[in-house]
């Protein structure tokens, strides 16, 4: 088994404003087989996954199984090692000239996938699409302090800010900060101009400067990628790398068995055992900076009264559901924040465990004989165990819960147009800073598919999420962001489950295969034992 765990010393906002002066990138595996032997080369590397990409344009989606593939197909300019520090990716080096700009320096000799250099002129056309209202970046949030983008030479460009923001370079480090192809980003406008939907273009053949080039796309069955021969930090070790879309838990293990794929992503707690026992098979464990949550509408009825949120959240004992569910394998959430997330407090507490005083807040808010609801959650077996979880112990408070289950992609589009009452889903924090924890989820600007699908609109909330987000001050920021987390307690818009750790299952063969604490996949050294 293999396992691993975070170790946060100091904040990613503190890491954000070292000068990081590499000339580039570590290599992410320190460049050794787990043998200790030399690393082979080639392979066709299948990864059994549950849920297909909903786009490969990194300005339509804000899912993780986008971004899985994503991830391997487009560089940003920085990015998170295994401990979630910042290091250099396309950019070797950045540093705040002043309050408000903060300077870039760029890889030289690097070039997309379609020929195309990538320099300053590059970044700015990028941060500019990032920041269009008419192309619609759901995390367009993460860039809305910026003000101007100024190319000072072919490698060096200045990023201006409304207010002066130091975890500029950390949300950078998201997904969102995938830099593409200029001359595909001037196609995907002309489309758009001839009635095409945003990101169209992108999508059908995405092109960044990552160590994989995308080959195809099979809808609902695969995506393949093939090795980017000519990357500027040296080849991949694989020849290709296949998502397969594998939905069923039993399914991709079995696919395991018989070696017809080599990761089941993710591997569910309640098959660990058949792992274990196979002398082919075995798991990595990776703590994560997760959230996963019950979530409800706010703006509904009965949701729209804070006593019914709250007496829902008391009458869950969580630890039912991290026992039974996922078998221990997570914390239990007092709230938002996972320990390791900048902002993260241990002395906040959350809502206790409390069915007596539930009944009372159900009975003040005129529901003394409960009421029926609707829960809704995509089509994976972990999360139906949490749905059928919180339908029984929901009874006991007279609640009578409905279950329904949707494909991903349709269920991201209902619950960000607002049709549900309530709904399970996780939060990855791609920047472990808690502006990414919580203003997304909870920020009023941010209503629907940038994350705040539980549509909560408080004004003092988004005055601390405003404050925290522009405080360079480390100590009165965690004393804004301690602030909003214990409002977020009593408001209630979710129920705060679990901080799960990311399990996967692997044949043998597969060597170097690691994972970052937001679910991400480092593919760039893996190789197939022969």
């Amino acid at each position: 088994m293999k396992k691993f765990y975070l170790a946060f010393f100091m904040s990613i906002i503190m890491a954000a404003l070292v000068l990081a002066g590499c000339a580039s990138e570590p290599d992410e595996s320190g460049g050794n087989s787990e043998d200790g032997g030399q690393a082979q080369e080639g392979g066709d590397l299948v990864i059994a996954t549950i849920s297909d990409a909903v786009s490969l344009d990194p300005g339509a989606v804000n899912d993780v199984p986008s971004f899985d593939v994503q991830y391997n197909i487009f560089e940003k300019l920085v990015k998170h090692d295994e401990d979630m520090n910042l290091i250099p990716s396309l950019a070797t080096e950045w540093n705040q000239v002043d309050d408000t700009t903060w300077e870039f320096k760029l890889q030289e000799g690097v070039t997309f996938h379609d020929g195309e250099p990538f320099n300053a002129e590059a970044v700015k056309v990028n941060i500019e699409r990032m920041m269009d209202p008419d192309v619609g970046y759901p995390t367009a949030n993460m860039v809305e302090m910026v003000e101007d983008v100024e190319v000072v030479d072919d490698y060096t460009v200045h990023i201006k800010t409304e207010y002066p923001f130091p975890g500029l370079p950390a949300n950078l480090g998201h997904p969102m900060g995938a830099m593409i192809s200029p001359k595909q980003i001037e196609e995907d406008y002309a489309a758009m101009e001839d009635g095409e939907n945003p990101g169209s273009v992108i999508n059908a053949h995405p092109i960044g400067t990552g160590y994989f080039t995308f080959d195809e796309w099979a809808s609902g069955q695969y995506i393949r990628l093939v090795k980017n021969e000519d990357y500027w930090d040296g080849a991949a070790k694989l020849d290709s790398v296949t998502f397969k879309v594998v939905p069923e838990d039993l399914t991709r293990l079995a696919e395991l068995q018989t070696g017809d794929s080599h990761v089941s992503n993710p591997l569910s707690s309640s098959d660990i055992g058949q792992v274990e026992q196979s002398e082919d098979l075995e798991m990595y464990q990776q703590s994560s900076v997760s959230l996963d949550y019950i979530g409800f509408n706010t703006q509904k009825e009965p949701f729209d009264d804070k006593r019914v949120r709250q007496a829902i959240s008391m009458a869950l004992d969580k630890g039912q559901i991290l026992d039974g569910v996922v078998n221990g394998y997570a914390l239990e959430a007092e709230g938002p924040l996972s320990p390791g997330v900048f902002g993260y407090d241990e002395s906040i507490k959350g809502l206790e465990y409390d069915v007596d005083a539930a009944k009372e807040l159900l009975a003040e808010a005129g529901y003394p004989d409960g009421f029926s609801t609707t829960l809704w959650t995509n089509e994976t077996r972990e999360r139906a165990d949490i749905a059928t979880n919180a339908q029984a112990q929901l009874k006991e408070i007279g609640i009578d819960v409905s279950i329904e289950m949707m494909e991903w992609g349709a269920y991201l589009e209902q619950i960000g147009n607002g049709d549900h009452d309530m709904f399970i889903l996780g939060w990855s924090n791609s920047t472990a800073d808690a502006d990414l924890g919580l203003a997304p989820l909870f920020h009023s600007d941010n209503l629907g598919p940038p994350g705040n699908r539980t549509f909560l609109q408080n004004d003092d909330l988004d005055e601390l999420l405003d404050a925290g987000r522009q405080e360079v001050d480390e100590e009165k920021r965690l004393e804004i962001y301690k602030e909003a987390q214990e409002l977020l307690i009593d408001e209630a818009p979710m129920v705060y489950i679990m901080h799960k750790d990311y399990l996967l299952a692997e044949r043998t063969e597969v060597q170097n295969l690691k994972m970052l604490p937001t679910k991400m996949l480092l593919l760039k050294d893996v190789y197939l034992e022969q």
